[in-house]
């Protein structure tokens, strides 16, 4: 959950598991601290979310800013977006090799997405998105 300026408690979007953190951490030590996720549904492995560096991955207005999970910035297609939006997301690891440009994949993982749909008072304090313009621009 994440407080609000007026002490008011949003659902958030996005959680991660610990796994995922630990891969997050692997990642950290191997590219620096400024990791970012994005999960456009297009080519390769697009629906599932790929890990860049910060920067590495040029997001615009067509981007949901969805939160931040683990100090990590997720970003989602409006496409992708208009599908999910009803839902909770976990990020999550499994084995594998993807074919993606997501920069675990030489681990012999992937990032991967779990989800839930939201309660119905869940989906009436959500955390706030942003376009990834706005984000940019922040």
């Amino acid at each position: 959950m994440l407080k609000n300026q007026k002490n008011m408690t949003h659902t958030k979007r996005i959680l991660i598991t610990d796994a995922a953190k630990e891969t997050i951490d692997t990642l950290r030590k191997r590219f620096g601290n400024e990791l970012m996720f994005h999960q456009s549904g297009g080519c390769c492995d697009g629906s599932s979310p790929m890990c860049f560096e910060k920067g590495d991955f040029k997001v615009g207005s067509r981007d949901i800013w969805m939160g931040e999970v683990y100090g990590c910035d997720f970003f989602m297609s409006a496409d992708q977006f208009e599908y999910w939006k009803h839902t909770q997301l976990t990020l999550d690891i499994t084995p594998g090799r993807g074919s993606s440009f997501s920069i675990e994949i030489p681990m012999g993982i992937r990032f991967m997405i779990r989800s839930r749909l939201f309660t119905t008072k869940e989906l009436e304090n959500l955390e706030p998105t942003k376009t990834g313009e706005e984000v940019l621009n922040s």
